[in-house]
């Protein structure tokens, strides 16, 4: 199951409590305070693991509580600190501090490892605090509570390119056919409900990852059809692709409400290369006027391949104009 946002409790390790002691040693008549310091609280922590491609098993965890540290001993034994509790989550990770809705980790290089919440810091033992003035203290420090945070986890995958279209532009079938993506394709809308991810790959060993979200309507920003909960994950890619089928009545228009859509969702978008592709291109002989001046135009046949060399080409020469 695709889970690409979640809400998850996480709390570190107190730190353990300091120790009251003496030495009780047969030939140590005034051995004095001996007793050893708390263990330090467990961290919590997070890893990138590029294995990962969803949030399921945070989402069905629901809490993560780090070990606490050990208390103090006597003989000046430091007590055992809490083990750090390591959450693996995958590349594109944000987490959010749901009190205060600032981000506490952008989460997007593998094996990467970012601090969520510090384990509290252990008591001091009477040992500690043995002076000139009180060389016999009775006393001793509990140790620092750990920290509490509800947090909000979202994933937004790292593509080069993401497509963007209304229901059944066709979207699915053309990452199936340049990629090894395997997308549910059918003649009805919103067939694709979650994003799919395809790997394609040209020229020597070389190769750009592109995502399908689910169709776009007019609305889409304000909660309306599907696409909505998905357009997070195209704020990561480099390039947008624009697909309509050429079979629509209103191209230029079906093409200016996709973009307004992307534009009220986040103003990341509109500093990002446009690429329009009219899809289904074997269904016409004849390509219809578009007026859209500075923006480039392929027209493709999924079906019998036409254009999809050229569209990876231009693909290519866009993304590494880019880098």
């Amino acid at each position: 199951m695709f889970v690409d946002w979640t809400k998850v409790n996480v709390k570190s390790g107190n730190g353990g409590s300091g120790c009251v002691a003496f030495r009780r040693e047969k030939h140590v008549p005034k051995g004095g305070p001996s007793g050893g310091d708390g263990g330090k609280g467990g961290d919590i922590i997070f890893e990138v693991d590029s294995n990962l491609f969803t949030l399921q098993d945070i989402k069905y965890r629901k809490s993560y509580k780090a070990p606490n540290g050990g208390p103090g001993q006597g003989s000046r034994k430091t007590g055992q600190d809490g083990q750090s509790l390591i959450i693996k989550v995958p590349p594109g990770t944000v987490v959010i501090d749901e009190a205060t809705h600032e981000v506490v980790a952008d989460l997007t290089e593998t094996g990467s490892r970012t601090l969520i919440a510090e384990g509290g810091k252990g008591g001091k033992g009477n040992a500690s605090f043995a002076r000139a003035t009180n060389r016999t203290p009775r006393f001793s420090q509990a140790g620092q509570p750990g920290v509490e945070k509800r947090l909000i986890i979202e994933l937004k995958v790292i593509s080069d390119v993401g497509l963007v279209g209304f229901p059944n532009a066709g979207k699915s079938t053309l990452i199936s056919k340049i990629s090894a993506a395997t997308p549910k394709i059918a003649d009805y809308p919103f067939t694709t409900l979650t994003p799919h991810l395809g790997i394609v790959k040209y020229g020597n060993y070389r190769s750009f990852i592109m995502a399908d979200i689910p169709g776009l309507i007019k609305g889409a920003h304000a909660g309306k059809g599907l696409g909505y909960r998905f357009l997070r994950h195209l704020e990561r890619t480099r390039l947008l692709i624009f697909l309509i089928d050429i079979s629509s009545d209103d191209i230029v228009g079906q093409y200016h409400t996709l973009n307004a859509e992307l534009d009220r969702y986040s103003p990341v978008f509109r500093g990002k290369p446009r690429l329009l592709v009219l899809s289904k291109g074997d269904l016409t002989d004849q390509v219809p006027g578009i007026d859209l001046p500075g923006i480039n135009i392929l027209t493709i046949s999924a079906v019998n391949g036409g254009g999809l060399e050229d569209l990876i080409q231009r693909i290519v020469q866009i993304l590494e104009s880019d880098v």
